[in-house]
């Protein structure tokens, strides 16, 4: 299957049961108690991957400090939330005049948290950091900075590397794969991935997994091509116009294979 496409198959809207989610149970989680109680299914939230910051004293090991940079590339909320955090613990305070560059809107909206709004610049793309060509050119002679994990971000570096932009890449967190033994025997109608290192725990810990009839959900272009590498198919697809967050892609799938 082409990493570019994942149709819906209409033989694949069987009736859902149960439908797991690799991350953490949200804070909010008003909108999955909806779907469960709407649609008559049960959702488990079971973390497939542990993100850990990288400590000041860690850090400092880099030699690389933010502030010497005006343009930062934001391609995940961690990375959002562990630059902050280390930029605190470092006493580093951005200029007004830096940039930002985000995958998502999403994560955009996000920076919210941090920053205003109106005293910054802030680019967005829909899906990935490969729509925003147009204003990485026209921001060409900024200093970029990548805060990322420690699997780093080779798709971005690859792809500044083709516009011959410079960019530095920033380790600002770890991640580890969670314990998932108690999956072992539990099958679900749906798993729903949001990121390429969730597909890689699953099958660092169950290496013989086969998709049989499970409906696999994914957010996102990475996420999309590491099943399609597995040779798994995708069924339900998020992070796009019609359904921008794995809510709303079940909700839309839902609303087909359980109708009354």
């Amino acid at each position: 299957m082409s990493a570019t496409a994942a149709p819906v198959q209409g033989e694949t809207f069987k009736k859902v049961h149960n439908i797991l989610i690799s991350q953490p149970k949200p804070a909010q989680s008003a909108v999955y108690d909806e779907l469960s109680k709407r649609f008559g299914v049960r959702i488990d939230f079971v973390p497939f991957v542990t993100v850990e910051g990288l400590t000041e004293k860690e850090y400092r090991k880099n030699r690389v400090y933010p502030n010497d940079y005006t343009a930062i590339v934001f391609t995940s909320k961690n990375a959002v939330d562990h630059f902050f955090r280390l930029c605190g613990e470092l006493r580093i305070k951005m200029s007004e005049e830096t940039k930002y560059f985000c995958a998502t809107e999403t994560i955009a909206n996000y920076l919210q948290k941090f920053i205003m709004f109106r005293k910054r610049k802030v680019f967005n793309g829909v899906k990935s950091i490969t729509e925003l060509k147009a204003y990485i050119l026209r921001n060409k002679d900024e200093k970029f900075f990548l805060p990322c994990s420690d699997q780093g971000n080779p798709e971005v570096m690859r792809y500044f590397k083709e516009l011959k932009v410079p960019i530095q890449e920033a380790i600002m967190y770890r991640t580890a794969n969670t314990d998932l033994s108690d999956l072992k025997d539990i099958k679900y109608d749906i798993i729903a991935f949001f990121s390429a290192l969730e597909i890689k725990s699953l099958f660092e810990q169950f290496p013989d997994f086969k998709q049989e009839d499970r409906r696999i959900c994914v957010f996102g272009q990475a996420a999309l091509k590491a099943v399609s590498d597995r040779g798994m198919t995708v069924n339900i697809q998020a992070g796009t116009p019609e359904a921008p967050s794995i809510s709303v892609a079940l909700e839309n799938y839902l609303k087909v294979s359980n109708k009354a």
